[in-house]
C-alpha cells in the first residue's frame, strides 16, 4: 500500500516531461520532482524539525494551563495534562511509523483515505484544513492581544487584528518549511523567554496584578470542583496544546531523512512537557484564582508589556506556520501532479499566493468573529484537535496491523487493538464533550459582557 519512496536521481537522469536543462535533486512521492529549477520541499533536518515540532506546541497553548489548572485544581491538572502528553506523543509516533510506510502520504486525510476510503479522506481533509486555518486565527488573536498589552490599547482591537493579519500574509508566502524553521527558532525562543519572565516575576512578587489590596495569600487549590462544561474546556486546553500532530505530517514529509523523525519527535515532547509542567505549576501555585488567560497578564502591568513584547516574533511564527501549512495543503491539492508545483512559473507563483490570501482572510474573519482566547482554543481543541489526533492514530496502527492477528494473537497484539480501540473511542467522546463545553463557555461569556464582542474595538488584552 505504500507509495513510492524518494529517491534520489543524478543530475543526468531525468523523468520524462521534466525539462533537460534542470538539475534534477530529487523525485519525491509528494512533491514530484524536485529540482534547481523550483524550491526544495525536501531540505529540512531533524533539528530544524524538532524545533518547528516544538514551535506548533509551545505557543499559544502554554499560554492558557495555568488558568486550567486553577479550574481542575493542581494535581488533577497535571495528570490530565502528563495522560494527555503520553497518549499525543504515541500519537505523533504512529505518524513517523506510518510515514515511513505510505511515502505518498502528505497530510492525515491523506492517510485517513487509504484506511476509510473517499468519504474519510472527505471528513479528515476538511477537519484537517479548519484546524490548521482556526490555528492560525488563535495566533492572530494571541498577536492583538500583545500589541493591545504593548501600547496600553493605543488603538481598536479591530485594526490589531487586521495588522497581525498582513503580517502573516507576508511570512506564510514563504514557500518551504526548512526557511520557516529558521523563523521557527526565533519564535521558540521569544514565547519561551517572554513566559519565563512571567514565571519569574509572579515568584518574586507580592501578588498577581487583579489580586484584591490589603494581605494576601494564594488561593490555589490542589483539587477543585469545576463544573463538567469547565472541566471539559480545561482539558480541551491541554490537548490544544499538545495537538501538533496534524502539523507532523506535512513536516516530516519535508524531512531530508524521515527515518530521523522519532529522534526529533522525542526531543520535541521532552522538552514541551517540561515546559509545560513546570511553567504551569509555578504560575498557577503564586497567582491562585487571580491567574490570567493568556497567562502573559498575571504579574502586572508593566511585567505584562515586557512579556507580550518579547512575545510577539513567537506568537507571529505560531500563526505563520499554521497558515502555511493550510496554505500548502490546497496548494498541493490543486497543482499535485502537474509541472507548476516543483517550477517557479506564473501559474504555480499565482496560485500559491492565492491560497495564502484566501487563508489568512478565513483566519482574520474567524479571530474577529470569536474573540475570546480561552474559548476559541478549547474550541479548537475539543472539536478539530481531538479529532486530528486521537481516532486516526488508533486507526494507523488497525490499518497496519489488524492482519498480523490472523497469524498470531500475541499478548502484546491484543493490548495495542485495545489501546487503539480506546484511542477512536476516548477521542469521540472527548470531542462531543468538548466541543459542547466550548460553545457552552462562548455563549455564557458573551451574555455575561465578560468579553468584546465580533469586531469590537475594546482592550482584549
Amino acid at each position: 500500500m505504500g507509495g513510492k519512496d524518494a529517491e534520489s536521481l543524478t543530475e543526468g537522469s531525468v523523468p520524462d516531461g521534466a525539462a533537460q536543462s534542470e538539475a534534477i535533486l530529487t523525485e519525491d512521492a509528494v512533491f514530484g520532482i524536485i529540482s534547481e529549477d523550483g524550491p526544495n520541499y525536501r531540505n529540512l533536518g531533524w533539528m530544524g524539525t524538532s524545533i518547528l515540532m516544538m514551535k506548533t506546541q509551545i505557543g499559544l497553548g502554554v499560554l492558557s494551563i495555568p488558568a486550567a489548572f486553577h479550574t481542575l485544581g493542581l494535581v488533577p491538572g497535571v495528570i490530565c495534562l502528563i495522560t494527555i502528553a503520553v497518549v499525543m506523543s504515541w500519537s505523533g509516533y504512529m505518524v513517523g511509523v506510518f510515514k515511513l510506510k505510505h511515502r505518498d502520504v502528505y497530510g492525515i486525510d491523506d492517510a485517513t483515505g487509504l484506511m476509510l476510503g473517499p468519504v474519510g479522506r472527505g471528513i479528515l481533509g476538511i477537519g484537517f484544513s479548519l484546524f490548521l486555518v482556526f490555528c492560525g486565527a488563535s495566533g492572530i488573536l494571541g498577536i492583538s492581544i500583545a500589541l493591545n498589552a504593548v501600547s496600553s490599547h493605543g488603538t481598536c482591537t479591530a485594526v490589531f487584528v487586521a495588522v497581525a493579519a498582513v503580517v502573516v500574509l507576508g511570512l506564510a508566502s514563504i514557500q518551504t518549511l526548512d526557511r520557516i524553521s529558521v523563523l521557527a527558532w526565533a519564535g521558540l525562543v521569544c514565547i519561551l523567554s517572554s513566559v519565563l519572565i512571567v514565571t519569574i516575576a509572579v515568584g518574586i512578587q507580592d501578588r498577581p496584578e487583579a489580586a484584591p489590596a490589603g494581605p494576601w495569600v494564594s488561593d490555589y487549590r490542589m483539587v477543585n470542583s469545576p463544573s463538567f462544561t469547565d472541566g471539559i474546556s480545561a482539558i480541551s486546553q491541554f490537548i490544544f496544546a499538545y495537538a501538533g500532530t496534524p502539523f507532523f505530517f506535512p513536516i516530516v514529509s519535508e524531512m531530508r531523512d524521515p527515518h530521523h523523525f522519532v529522534k526529533s519527535l522525542t526531543i520535541c515532547q521532552s522538552v514541551v512537557t517540561i515546559t509545560y509542567v513546570t511553567i504551569g505549576i509555578v504560575v498557577y501555585y503564586f497567582c491562585g484564582s487571580y491567574v490570567s488567560s493568556p497567562a502573559l497578564g498575571s504579574a502586572g502591568t508593566t511585567i505584562k508589556q515586557i512579556a507580550y513584547g518579547i512575545s510577539l516574533p513567537g506568537l507571529f511564527v505560531t500563526s505563520t506556520i499554521s497558515t502555511h501549512m493550510a496554505s500548502k495543503y490546497f496548494f498541493l491539492r490543486f497543482m499535485r501532479g502537474t509541472r507548476h508545483l516543483g517550477a517557479n512559473t506564473l501559474v504555480h507563483w499565482v496560485v500559491w499566493l492565492a491560497c495564502v490570501f484566501i487563508v489568512v482572510v478565513v483566519a482574520y474573519v474567524i479571530a474577529s468573529g470569536i474573540p475570546i482566547f480561552g474559548s476559541l482554543i478549547s474550541l479548537v481543541g475539543a472539536f478539530l484537535g481531538t479529532l486530528q489526533c486521537f481516532q486516526p492514530a488508533g486507526c494507523m496502527w488497525l490499518y497496519d496491523n489488524w492482519s498480523r492477528g490472523k497469524e498470531s494473537r500475541s499478548t502484546k497484539w491484543l493490548s495495542m487493538v485495545c489501546l487503539s480501540v480506546s484511542m477512536i473511542v476516548v477521542g469521540t467522546l472527548m470531542m462531543i464533550a468538548g466541543t459542547y463545553g466550548a460553545i457552552v463557555g462562548i455563549i455564557d461569556s458573551l451574555r455575561m459582557g465578560g468579553a468584546s464582542g465580533p469586531w469590537a474595538c475594546g482592550d482584549n488584552s
